[in-house]
């Protein structure tokens, strides 16, 4: 694949952040879109806004693919719509900032069901026709929390550990047989992601905008012979020094990193879905 031009992609947790910006990039590229969320609102107005100013096709599935049966019913509607899915892009993905033992199973089982069972269950989904096909690919989203174990975001932090590892399985997997996949390891990035999971942007370090990750992303897909790759020259020199470091060290410096906000105007809740986005 050289180009994203008239190709059909699908981007989940479309409706803000990284997901948002990849979607702007892919039609800005000539890609026809498909797009996840829950939120249903931003969804339609994210459509129309991307049909009259690129002129491509958007189709919107508002709905919550943290639940098994929504992600058929998303496969079965592509089949009967006669779309299909040239590239996948798994950006959904959840955060609760807390102790483990304080974290609600709900909250806990929310992440790794959205984190890692909606991600693999997509992909198993859609790469066997792009194998069959030859062509396509899966650029999956994680997180520079994937390489560092993170006091408060220990599930997230383990959950974005197995996209990294599952990702460049896959790469190597598929190497040969025209299909691309790739993940995407950003660090702090200004999307309402931190205010989900209750961390006060001010305090993180680096932060960049979601449409420099993005292009960076696409860009990378395209072009690049790695089956991965982090964001930003400071996120690349903070994960090689805690390589060098102890791992000791490591959880002490990261639980620094990621401190909680001491607002309450923050505080995440799953009864809540206006504070439940995609990163």
């Amino acid at each position: 694949m050289k180009s994203f031009k008239k190709i059909t992609a699908l981007v989940t947790g479309a409706s803000s952040g990284i997901g948002k910006a990849m979607a702007r990039e892919l039609a800005r590229q000539g890609a026809n879109l498909i797009l996840v969320s829950r939120n249903a609102e931003r969804l339609v107005q994210e459509a129309e806004d991307l049909k009259i100013r690129f002129g491509v096709n958007v189709h919107v599935f508002p709905e919550d693919l943290e639940r098994l049966e929504k992600r058929l019913e998303l496969s079965a509607w592509i089949q009967k719509i006669g779309l299909t899915v040239d590239v996948l892009v798994n950006n959904a993905g959840l955060a609760h900032y807390g102790p483990f033992a304080e974290t609600s199973i709900k909250d806990t089982n929310a992440m790794l069901n959205l984190n890692i069972h909606a991600l693999t269950h997509l992909t198993k989904l859609f790469l066997p026709g792009m194998l069959e096909r030859r062509t396509g690919g899966v650029l999956n989203v994680a997180s520079t929390a994937g390489f560092q174990p993170i006091p408060n975001l220990s599930v997230y932090a383990a959950s974005k550990a197995f996209v990294l590892n599952f990702s460049e399985a896959l790469w190597e997997e598929c190497k040969g047989r025209g299909v691309r996949v790739f993940c995407l390891c950003p660090g702090n990035t200004l999307t309402r992601f931190h205010q989900t999971a209750g961390i006060d942007k001010k305090k993180m370090f680096f932060s960049v905008s979601a449409t420099e990750v993005a292009r960076f992303a696409l860009r990378k897909f395209l072009r690049s012979s790695q089956p991965s790759a982090i964001y930003g020259f400071w996120n690349k020199l903070m994960i090689y020094a805690e390589r060098l470091s102890p791992r000791r060290l490591t959880v002490f410096v990261t639980g620094m990193m990621y401190q909680r906000s001491a607002t309450d105007n923050v505080q995440r809740s799953t009864e809540d879905p206006s504070l439940r986005v995609e990163r």
